[in-house]
């Protein structure tokens, strides 16, 4: 099996992300994670707009695989998300970056972006390893 196919099955069990939301691991490394989605109609809001919990939720789903994938349990304990645009594209790509990992915690940067690279979100999360 290969890392990729490894972390889809294991992070296949987080059904919100991946069933109700659509979530799917496209790369996957050593504290590393793409997702990404196709956006559908249940993803919009009263104005057709992209609601922000689907960026959020996307960027949450991109970090606990980076943060988790063949690595000790961690959780978030801190989240902030930054809305930079509006959505122009059919598909949102969420990337990681690990910033700093220390003993007890982490700290990740995640940019998510359309298929058409219009920045739409910039969250910053801390994780703790349990």
């Amino acid at each position: 099996m290969t890392p990729l196919e490894e972390a889809r099955h294991r992070f296949a069990a987080d059904l919100f992300a991946t069933e109700t939301t659509g979530c799917v691991i496209d790369e996957v490394g050593e504290k590393f994670a793409q997702c990404s989605l196709t956006l559908e109609a249940k993803h919009r809001n009263a104005t057709g707009q992209v609601m922000g919990g689907v960026s959020f939720t996307l960027a949450d789903f991109a970090f606990a695989v980076a943060a988790n994938f063949r690595q000790p349990l961690t959780v978030s304990t801190t989240c902030q998300i930054l809305h930079l645009g509006i959505v122009r594209g059919t598909r949102l790509i969420a990337r990681t970056r690990l910033i700093k990992d220390g003993k007890r915690n982490c700290f990740y940067e995640v940019e998510v972006r359309d298929d058409l690279d219009t920045p739409i979100a910039l969250v910053t999360i801390t994780g703790t390893h349990l």
